[in-house]
């Protein structure tokens, strides 16, 4: 009676996975809304207040401004809210093959043929044909040999524009940034989150992907296309529960 019922249960779980699928047939994949993530609380909340910048009163003739808003200012990312753009050129090779070999071949032999006359007197009490001239030999071989090769080669350039959801203690940014692209019935979907100091944000209010300390870079896609390379989700539970 268990078992039916498990079986049952099994397949209505499956009956209810399939039917959640059915729902988006002949609909483009929906796009994650901006709506509650860090990214939006971030811009809508208030920052730190910070101390105005003004001219300096020794020359008030000065068209100079030093402020962040003034032609030549410095417009980086350096408090909650902020916008910058976020490098990422990745261009990874690796290649590594190991061999190893090992052969190994060993005979002993022990025996008694004579000990003051125990072994003949021992030998007539023997089988025919066993005798203690060769009480013991053995004769072993191994034999082991090993070929191993990884190969790796990733190349990616991207862009994304990430926004700056905390400044912690220390002055370090965290940083958070998401983009989708939709073509036809494929999003396409870049993540990035980590921590970067403002000092290694250029003047053009960029940095790479190399000075963002525990990076988190996420590439893929969801809709038609990724769908029909997953296998099925039979074909899934029957490769984790079949033992062979």
């Amino acid at each position: 009676m268990k078992r039916y019922l498990s079986l049952s249960l099994l397949t209505a779980l499956l009956f209810a996975a399939g039917c959640a699928q059915l729902k988006d047939v002949g609909k483009v994949p929906a796009m994650a809304p901006i709506q509650g993530t860090n990214e939006h609380y971030a811009m809508t909340t208030t920052p730190l207040p910070q101390t105005v910048e003004r001219k300096s009163p020794s020359d008030p003739a000065s068209l100079w401004d030093s402020g962040r808003q003034s032609l030549l200012g410095d417009r980086r990312a350096v408090q909650r809210g902020d916008i910058l753009t976020v490098v990422i050129e990745i261009d990874d090779k690796a290649e590594i093959s190991n061999s190893t070999a090992r052969n190994r071949n060993g005979t002993e032999k022990a025996g008694l043929p004579n000990l003051l006359g125990i072994p003949q007197r021992i030998d007539a009490k023997l089988p025919e044909g066993a005798t203690m001239a060769e009480a013991f030999g053995s004769n072993s071989s191994s034999t082991f040999a090993g070929d191993g090769s990884v190969r790796r080669k990733e190349k990616l350039t991207l862009k994304v524009a990430a926004t700056v959801v905390d400044v912690l203690q220390n002055g370090v940014l965290s940083i958070q940034g998401s983009q989708e692209v939709r073509v036809n019935f494929e999003i396409r979907e870049l993540l990035i989150s980590g921590y970067v100091r403002p000092e290694d944000i250029s003047r053009q209010n960029q940095i790479t992907y190399e000075k963002i300390a525990s990076a988190r870079i996420s590439y893929g896609g969801r809709g038609q296309i990724s769908s029909a390379q997953q296998p099925r989700l039979g074909q899934q539970v029957a490769d984790i529960l079949l033992p062979f």
